[in-house]
């Protein structure tokens, strides 16, 4: 089996999408190890356990941002994860569990990467400063994590337009869709072992 490690910190609505395609036969081969969630009450975790995947919640308190990396990549490493996908995930990752699972961490970004990048965007904020920028066009991207913030290579992406009438909230529902569409897509390219930017 191709073994996935999901970290997240929010709903958790693209690992919906992964579950769903699991459950439906498109993702044979492949199953998701474990949920881990810097967060004691992040809605990730239930939905986790509602479809009986291990979940728990690591708590980053009185740990180093290494230490508590260390203490991931322990349990990452015991559940023979093969791919670690970034769901929400609130923190920023060091070189300790970067290293430990070279070129094997996807995250997704609600904007198209380079645009809308770096520290400091995520969330709604990504989307207010399309808007703000009157651009005609924003999307998802979902890239390998290197030692940056959001400077891995990409390896999807895929766009939709700006209407006058969207709003911070449309926007990111139009992008989320996407996610969902890509994320599967993504994992499944990796479980054949095809590097998906040459497809």
């Amino acid at each position: 089996m191709f073994r996935l490690g999901v970290l997240a910190s929010t709903r958790g609505t693209d690992l919906q999408a992964i579950i769903d395609e699991i459950n439906a036969g498109e993702m044979p081969g492949i199953e998701i190890a474990i949920v881990v969630s810097n967060k004691k009450n992040a809605y990730v975790l239930e939905r986790a356990k509602e479809h009986n995947i291990e979940a728990i919640h690591l708590d980053p308190k009185n740990r180093s941002k290494e230490e508590y990396d260390q203490k991931l990549v322990k349990i990452f490493r015991e559940k023979n994860v093969d791919l670690v996908c970034l769901i929400g995930y609130m923190k920023i990752l060091t070189p300790v569990f970067v290293n430990a699972f070279k070129n094997k961490i996807i995250n997704v970004h609600p904007a198209l990467m380079p645009k809308y990048s770096g520290p400091g965007f995520f969330g709604a904020n990504v989307h207010e400063q399309v808007l703000k920028n009157k651009e005609s066009e924003t999307g998802a991207t979902i890239h390998i994590v290197d030692e940056g913030v959001d400077t891995g290579p990409i390896l999807m992406q895929k766009s939709v337009t700006v209407d006058k009438n969207d709003n911070a909230e449309s926007l990111k529902n139009k992008v989320q869709a996407l996610e969902k569409e890509m994320y599967p897509e993504v994992i499944r390219m990796f479980k054949s072992g095809k590097n998906p930017d040459q497809n």
